[in-house]
């Protein structure tokens, strides 16, 4: 290849030199890349084995223009990405060398109580200057992520990957698999961001209404419906823009510690199937993922298999992860596009099929309001079936039109489901596998190929359901969903009618069946709670502070039903315990550990107690956690 005299500069500067060199470089990468290149190049975040050593230090970092100090893991953001073997016993040594405690949660991860990473509940968080070493054995595969558990250090920096690779061969096929880490990074000291949003809820929220909207929803539906609905907002002390509490006013949204404009890039071959971890290691947003030219095969929901679902679009939920499988099959770039969910920024990447390739970032999405429906103020609405109109008129609203007795709306949602919650009581069919006694169980495997149901002893509870807390508003309740609906044919606020194929929990399937086929014993009702202008959060109208554990006998199998009281969606984490998703696809209902609760939604999962101890249960909102959705479930 001859260069023309006439293509470099008559002054051949020392930055025109650098800038050339690299892209003569990019141009020779493009003609052949290799794969042993591309993984020199990323060996260094990584670790694999049975034993790994973890610092968690301080360090300066730059994402936004300024200096800031972040909590790191071996030095970096994310810190490094950790590769365990199902069947292996894991130990990993955690040195403090910052100047307060710290800890690591292993999120997802079956493993004892003591091990699980929160101080004040599991272990005694590792003090300055010390090291823990967690003894955990595998008994699990997928896409997972560990975090501090301490303070505000997930928001700083304490987060990573974690990938389980199965003791068989993978039943996902794939060519190539790159992780995709997303996370939201202030430069504001955490501290500060959550005594702003105590002071002021809507602090960072730049997107109020303004006249211009008022003008638009009464040439819409008319004056009357437009001041009787803004005068239910300032009732609830809510605005209909109130997606997001903390959003890109202050955040800079991260892929793999990367900065939109730095470009993350995982490259590919034309043909192969791509395979992507994704994984939501952000501490407060809710983000929408495509790739535009690409179909998004979900094969995986937080670690478990299922079955394959095309789509566009999917949300994902701080601390979810999802498995995807793409296939570009053009030799060019395709941008990895996450917006937020209150469209306030984005985390940006490409994949490439050579280095230095770019593709077009794609518009963010008009944002999304908040309406009555979420408010949980119309029965007639939304039945949960994609392509039907939502309907938020006045006379929606009519309170004889929205009450419903907790008895006949549980039967609704039970027909709804496909199911007869009338006949739990009975005995579960008998089915092939090792019996059980109380005395001898240990935590059920993971569904998965050649993993038979296990028949486990019935306990008999004496009171087979907890009965529903009565909300009433005050100090720290400032909503009660009076019309609870089922949700989960929904994608969200801000997805429906798209234009695209977005993912809803109704989608999910399990690939394998549950291995505990026996009816829950009984029901524990759960309400998430909260007044937004004071910025409290709980459950049942308390805080963490003012609540006591939620006891479970070792062994016992319970379903949980959480009922979103507030106008926000929430991603609740049950720590040490499966969360089977009651989708109505019984055997196959969806095995998750985090599932977003939308507002005005009722949602209902199964778990069975196979393991002591006591397990945190929260809000995976970092700041909503912070100020009290959290709870202590015991099993003993």
């Amino acid at each position: 290849m001859k260069t023309s005299q006439k293509a470099w500069p008559v002054t051949l500067t020392r930055r025109n030199f650098v800038m050339g060199a690299a892209n003569a470089v990019t141009a020779i990468a493009c003609l052949g890349w290799t794969d042993g290149m591309l993984a020199q190049k990323f060996s260094k975040t990584e670790l694999r084995g049975t034993h790994f050593e973890l610092r968690v230090d301080e360090r300066t970092v730059n994402f936004t223009g300024k200096r800031r100090r972040a909590t790191v893991v071996n030095g970096s953001i994310p810190g490094p990405t950790l590769r365990w073997r199902e069947g292996d016993f894991v130990t990993v040594g955690v040195t403090n060398r910052l100047r307060h405690p710290t800890s690591i949660h292993w999120h997802g991860i079956r493993l004892p109580a003591g091990m699980d990473g929160v101080p004040g509940l599991s272990f005694p968080g590792i003090a300055p200057g010390e090291r823990f070493v967690y003894r955990i054995p595998v008994m699990q595969r997928g896409t997972y992520w560990y975090h501090s558990h301490s303070e505000f250090q997930e928001q700083t920096g304490l987060y990573g990957a974690l990938v389980v690779e199965g003791r068989d061969a993978d039943e996902v096929a794939a060519d190539r698999e790159h992780i995709v880490l997303l996370s939201d990074w202030t430069d504001t000291d955490p501290e500060t961001v959550f005594s702003n949003l105590k002071e002021q809820s809507d602090f960072y929220n730049y997107h109020r209404e303004t006249i211009g909207n008022f003008a638009h929803s009464v040439h819409e539906q008319g004056l009357r419906t437009t001041l009787e609905q803004s005068r239910m907002w300032g009732r609830m002390n809510m605005s209909p823009s109130d997606i997001a509490d903390v959003s890109g006013a202050t955040y800079t949204y991260l892929m793999n510690g990367n900065a939109p404009r730095a470009n993350w890039t995982g490259l590919f071959r034309p043909g192969e199937r791509v395979r992507l971890r994704i994984i939501n290691g952000s501490s407060m947003t809710f983000f929408d993922l495509r790739i535009p030219g690409l179909t998004l095969t979900v094969v995986q929901a937080d670690g478990n298999t299922v079955q394959p679902v095309e789509v566009d679009e999917f949300r994902i939920a701080p601390a979810e992860t999802y498995d995807v499988i793409v296939q570009p099959r053009e030799d060019r770039a395709y941008t990895i596009f996450a917006q937020a969910e209150d469209r306030s920024g984005f985390a940006r990447g490409t994949l490439a099929a050579c280095p230095g390739q770019t593709a077009e970032i794609p518009p963010m999405d008009p944002r999304p309001v908040r309406t009555m429906t979420d408010m949980g103020m119309s029965m007639a609405s939304r039945t949960g079936m994609r392509g039907m109109k939502q309907s938020d008129s006045a006379a929606d609203m009519e309170m004889g039109s929205m009450e419903m007795k907790p008895m006949d709306m549980e039967q609704a949602t039970a027909k709804q489901k496909g199911m007869d919650r009338s006949k739990d009581a009975e005995q579960a069919p008998t089915l092939p596998g090792a019996t059980l006694s109380m005395s001898t169980i240990q935590p059920l495997p993971q569904p998965g190929p050649g993993v038979r149901p296990t028949a486990l002893p019935n306990l008999r509870a004496e009171n087979g359901h907890s009965g529903s807390v009565v909300l009433r508003t005050g100090p720290q309740v400032d909503n009660v969903a009076v019309a609870v609906t089922e949700r989960l044919n929904q994608p969200g606020d801000g997805l429906d009618e798209n234009g695209r194929r977005v993912l809803t929990y109704a989608d999910l399937r399990a690939q394998y069946p549950g291995v505990d086929p026996r009816p829950p014993e009984r029901e524990i009702t759960l309400h998430l709670s909260g007044n937004m202008e004071r910025y409290i959060w709980g459950f049942d109208g308390k805080k963490f502070s003012d609540a006591h554990p939620i006891q479970l006998r070792l062994g016992e199998r319970v379903r949980f039903v959480l009922i979103n009281d507030t106008m926000m969606e929430h991603p609740i984490h049950l720590h040490g315990l499966w969360s089977e998703l009651e989708t109505g696809n019984g055997a196959h209902n969806p095995y998750k550990h985090t599932v977003i609760v939308k507002p005005a939604e009722r949602v209902s999962y199964l778990v069975t107690a196979d393991t002591p101890g006591k397990w945190a249960f929260h809000c995976h909102l970092l700041y909503h956690m912070e100020a009290g959705m959290f709870r202590v479930v015991e099993v003993a």
